[in-house]
Formats: C-alpha cells, structure tokens, sequence
C-alpha cells in the first residue's frame, strides 16, 4: 500500500536545513581531520573523535531530558553504526594514509551516484531523470573543483577507500529503511556507541598483532582537542543532523546534498590559505546551482517522510516508495 501526502513546507525545510548542515559538519570536520591524521594513527584517531561524538552526543540527552530507550527497531539501526561510521571510516582513514587527499575525494564524489543506484534498486525509490540529471552536474562540478594533476595512490589504499564509499552507501539505505519513528538523537547516539566499541576492540586488536593501534603516548593537548574538535564535528552533528533529514525525505534525495561536502571543505581550507582557480570556481558554481535546483525541486514536491514529522501513519508511509 502506498500513502500519499500533500506538500508540506515545514517538513522540507527541515529536511533541506538540516542535510546543509550535515554536509558543513562532514567537509568542515574533514579539513580537521586531515590537520589531525598526520600525527595519530588512523586506528587511534577514529576511537578518540568516536568518545567526544558519544560524549557530545549524551550530555545533549542529559540536557533535553531524552530518554534513550532501545526499542527493537533501535538496536537494529545501533548494529548499522558497525557499519558506518566504525567499519566504513576505519577503512576510510588507513586508505588515507597510501592515497592523495585529492584521490580520496575523487573516490568519495561517487556516493551520491552509488546511492541513487542502492535506493533504486534495493529501496524500489522512483528516481526522476530531472534530480538523476541534476545530481551528475552536481559531481561534476565536484571533480572539477578535487580533481589535481597527480592525483596517485597504493592500490591497497583506493581498494580500501572504495570499500569505505561502498559502506556508506548502504549503510544510508539500509538506515532509511529500518528508520521509523525513532527519534534521530537516539539512533545516532546508540549508532555511535556501537561504532565507538567496535573502533576500540578493532584497535585493540591491531596492537596485540603489532599494528599502529591504541598509541596515546606523546599525543599533545593541542592534539587530541582537535581529534576531539573533529569528532563531534564529522561523527556527533554530522550524522544527526544526517539522520533527521534522512527521516523525512527518500535516500536519493539525501544523498543529492552530499555534493555540498567538498565545498564547505574547500570553505575551511580557504582560512588556512588555499585559494580557488577559476575551474575550481566554475565547479563550485555547478555543485550550488544543481543543489539550489534539487532543494527547490523537493520544496515544491509531496514529501516522502517518516510518521512523527509528517503526522503519518503505516509503514509504507515512513518508508516512502518501499
């Protein structure tokens, strides 16, 4: 069966808000990581930005007097943070350490296009030509503005790195079809929780074998702030600001903003002294055009969205096309 909604503007800002503001988090998150991975092992790295997304994420709780409440559909989704963020970015940041950042983005520009696939596919979501035709613009301006001459990388790196993307892919679909009327700061936070043990069970691991694991010794103050910076930037907001558009519209269109990530990074970047050259600029402009077009498309359109926000009721309804 499936429910039909009018357009509702509320629910579409919301949507629109709150994906921009994921997308600030991961491309503002991203500059300080790189600033970060240099000096700690990526294995190291990923449990410390975990524990201050986590800590963030439940002092929040404590504040707003939200119970976290792990409901059957909630465990299901806290498995999904194994996925993503623990599995996906631990391959993520070791791939990073063979490749070029200018590689890595490369490769991460193509979760959109990977997604739309997923959704259509496993989630049976109808993607119009129109927002398929604006997100390959959108791409493209962002190979325009990543791509440098030179771009290289170990071959074990781009496997892994393409591995990470794949991760997150479905781990965006998997989460908006198990997504309900779970609160977005409950899943995130049971999410974070499972990725965060995983991280350090993965980085125990690699110690007792040898590996670069849980090595804090001579990590400065200035250090782990900026680990901890990056965390609740890129893990704790990112993936709840994430997760509360994601429970109002379908993945293909969650995944369209995605595009924005470069952008606010080359945004953070540009304090530290890096300037745009006019491909670079001529990429910037196709990524907010197309984007500006995708919103404005979703803003006019029914809404796909979960129960409590659109004041729905039924599966199919929270599920949108599925």
């Amino acid at each position: 069966m499936h429910v039909h909604h009018h357009p509702s503007r509320a629910p579409a800002r919301i949507a629109i808000s709150a994906l921009v503001a994921a997308t600030a988090c991961w491309g503002l998150g991203t500059v300080v990581s790189k600033q970060v991975v240099d000096d700690v092992a990526p294995l190291t790295l990923l449990p410390l930005q975990l524990a201050a997304s986590s800590a963030l994420l439940l002092i929040v709780t404590a504040v707003r007097r939200e119970p976290v409440t792990l409901t059957p559909p909630v465990q299901k989704l806290a498995a999904l943070g194994v996925l993503n963020p623990g599995a996906a970015y631990a391959l993520g940041l070791v791939g990073l350490t063979t490749i070029t950042a200018s590689m890595s983005v490369l490769i991460w520009a193509t979760e959109p296009v990977l997604i739309l696939i997923l959704a259509a596919l496993v989630l049976r979501e109808h993607i119009p030509l129109g927002l398929a035709l604006l997100v390959s613009i959108a791409v493209t301006g962002v190979l325009l503005v990543v791509y440098q001459p030179g771009v290289s990388g170990d071959l074990i790196g781009i496997l892994l790195t393409v591995t990470s993307v794949g991760f997150c892919a479905l781990y965006t679909i998997l989460t908006r079809r198990l997504l309900l009327d779970d609160a977005s700061l409950t899943v995130v936070i049971a999410q974070q929780l499972a990725a965060l043990t995983f991280a350090v069970l993965l980085a125990s691991v690699a110690e007792l074998l040898g590996a670069n694991g849980c090595e804090l010794q001579g990590l400065g103050a200035t250090t782990l702030l900026a680990a901890g910076v990056s965390g609740v930037l890129y893990y704790g907001l990112g993936f709840w600001f994430y997760l509360t558009g994601l429970r109002l519209v379908p993945a293909s269109y969650a995944a369209s903003f995605l595009p924005l990530i470069p952008l606010f990074g080359l945004a953070g970047a540009y304090l530290t002294g890096e300037r745009l050259s006019p491909i670079q600029w001529t990429g910037t402009a196709l990524v907010v055009t197309a984007t500006l077009a995708i919103a404005t498309r979703q803003a006019s359109a029914p809404l796909s969205t979960s129960g409590a926000a659109a004041g729905s009721t039924g599966a199919d309804a929270h599920r949108g096309t599925t």
